[in-house]
This record gives C-alpha cells, structure tokens and sequence, in this order.
C-alpha cells in the first residue's frame, strides 16, 4: 500500500443510487419548503446533500425534475399511510375515520411533504401542478373504491362526489391544523366525522 492510499476502512463508502435518490429528494424537500419552488436553488440542494450540483442534474435532468421527483415521493407515502390505516376496518365508519386520521397524522409527520402538496398557485404553468392534482385524484379514487365496498350505492357518481368533498374539506381543514397546533389529528377527524357521517349514515 502506498503512502498516501487510504486503509480501506477510512475510504468513503459509495452510497447506493436509490439511497443517495432518498437522500436528494429529503433534502430537496425540505429546501422547496423552506424557499419556496423559485426560489430554491440547485446550488443550496446540491450543497446540503454533500454532492456536485451536475450530480443531481445526472439523477433528476433539472429543478423542476427534482420537485417532480419530491411530490411524486410524498404522494407515495400518503397513499401507503392511508391504504394501511383502513386495512381491517369492518364498517364504513371505521374505514372513513381511519382513513381521515391517517391523512391529518401525515400532515403533522411530514409538514414539508404536505407544503409541497399544497402550495400549488406557485407551481402553476409546471407540470408540478398535474402532478399535484394527480395526488388529489389518487384520493377520491381511494375513498370513492373504499367507500363503495361499505356503502348501499347504485350510482357511483354519488360516492364519487362524496369522496371530492372529503379531499376537498381535508385540505382545508389541514391548512386550519398548520395555523392552529392545537387541532390535532384526533380532533380534525372527529370534526370531520361529525359533520360528514350524519349524511352518510343511511346509506351504510
């Protein structure tokens, strides 16, 4: 071994790509929130992970490919903490409840994936913005199938409608969480049950 090789255990390990694409998109994640979309830079991301600012243009070709990447990430986490949170559920009401717990927790667990997600007028005129509501579709189909299964419909429009409401009113209602931490996540979903459940009741 030569003088200036480093032994083996003091080289840096090569991070695997899908941990270093983690790595990126965390990070990232946590600038957009910060900045804001226009402006957060390449140059502040690529500084925090520890990389060279062509790396993560290697990984995601541009910053609007990186916030792509950051919503696409986030919408795959709040559809697998939705999913499992209603698996068991035996009614429609433990299904619904179930469900709405586990978006407010999300919000409360992944305030900057949630200020993605929301922060959409910033985004308009960038394929950002499909992918935004492409997350809002993946929610009223999952609630308009859960329910479906649970309640006494002929006319899938309605449950359809009942599934916009919900996604539409959640929002909101999460945006009234981030302001007021005070309203937790059990809260927001008894609110929520309280005024929904009473129109729903007849048909389950």
């Amino acid at each position: 071994m030569s003088a200036t090789a480093k032994p083996p255990a003091q080289r840096r390990r090569r991070m695997p790509r899908a941990e270093r694409e983690r790595q990126m998109i965390e990070v990232a994640e946590s600038v957009f929130a910060e900045r804001g979309y226009a402006a957060a830079s390449m140059d502040e991301i690529a500084e925090r992970v520890g990389v060279s600012k062509p790396m993560l243009y290697e990984y995601f070709q541009s910053k609007e490919g990186l916030l792509l990447a950051c919503i696409q990430a986030a919408r795959s986490s709040l559809r697998e903490a939705t999913e499992q949170a209603v698996l068991g559920a035996t009614t429609a009401e433990e299904a619904l409840r179930k469900g709405l717990l586990a978006f407010f927790e999300f919000v409360r667990d992944h305030r900057q994936a949630w200020s993605l997600l929301r922060h959409e007028t910033s985004l308009v005129g960038t394929s950002a913005a499909d992918e935004i509501e492409v997350t809002r579709r993946q929610q009223t189909d999952l609630i308009a199938s859960l329910m479906s299964g649970y309640l006494n419909v002929s006319d899938p429009t309605l449950t359809h409608a009942m599934a916009e409401f919900v996604v539409g009113g959640c929002e909101r209602l999460a945006i009234w969480c981030e302001q007021d931490e005070k309203i937790t996540p059990q809260a927001a979903t008894d609110y929520t049950m309280n005024l929904l459940w009473g129109g729903l009741r007849h048909l389950a």
